[in-house]
């Protein structure tokens, strides 16, 4: 059965889509809760729109930046990290200002085993299959051993910014090799372009929560595990969003 996805407005309590009213997305476990868009981050623009916290509360799994683009943010477990160009994960309390961030109440609805040898650019894959379809947005978390394990942060930015592609270009990046991690983030449809980052989009922290970042890439080793939940949408704080499409 083909399941219709709805984008809300919080910010001005607007309904791009007729589901539910954007009160009860904002409350919805189901949903995505976001700061900004990918669009706004692009366009580009990395001044924060809001504080993490004010849309991260009860959720457990996320991504995203820092204001200026200052470190990537990483929710594990409704642990919230910051982890800058030193590359090691910093818990935070959320208070920080960021230009987009998405997170959820992770409540997996699918769940399998992800066969040794597979790289991270080929896990959305597996995602799809478990989910059934190549829409809508989807929570990722994948967790085991991996090989060629390399994570990423940029530099904070100043106005006015560089485009993105140029930001990345000064990347610095944390080969781990061989390390027990869990990894998180959103697999986002083409029915929700510019909502989030096209396809999937991992950061990471290692088990031991020395080493973390945006995944640059990985090998799945004999352990990894990947779970999925297919959301009801994505309620957004801060800036418009796209119209939503469905299945």
């Amino acid at each position: 059965m083909n399941r219709r996805l709805a984008v809300a407005l919080v910010s001005c309590m607007a309904v791009v889509g007729p589901l539910v009213p954007a009160a009860s997305a904002a409350t919805d476990d189901a949903w995505v809760h976001q700061i900004g868009t990918y669009d706004y981050l692009v366009s580009p623009n990395y001044a924060g729109l809001a504080p993490i916290n004010s849309t991260s509360k009860g959720t457990t799994l996320g991504l995203g930046t820092f204001n200026n683009l200052d470190g990537e943010f990483v929710m594990v477990g409704g642990t919230m990290y910051r982890i800058g160009t030193d590359g090691t994960p910093v818990v935070i309390d959320g208070s920080q200002s960021t230009p987009w961030s998405e997170s959820v109440r992770f409540a997996p609805t699918a769940s399998g085993p992800v066969p040794p040898g597979t790289t991270c650019a080929n896990i959305i894959t597996a995602v799809n299959a478990l989910v059934g379809s190549a829409n809508g947005m989807v929570a990722v978390r994948v967790r085991g051993t991996f090989t060629d394990l390399t994570f990423r942060s940029v530099p904070a930015q100043t106005a006015p910014y560089l485009p993105l592609s140029q930001v990345v270009a000064k990347q610095t990046l944390f080969p781990l090799g061989q390390r027990r991690a869990v990894l998180v983030g959103f697999r986002t449809g083409p029915d929700l372009a510019g909502t989030g980052a096209a396809g999937l989009h991992l950061h990471g922290v290692a088990a031991d929560r020395k080493a973390g970042g945006h995944v640059i890439s990985c090998i799945a080793g004999a352990d990894v595990q990947l779970s999925v939940q297919r959301t009801a949408g994505v309620a957004i704080q801060g800036a418009a969003s796209p119209t939503s499409q469905h299945d």
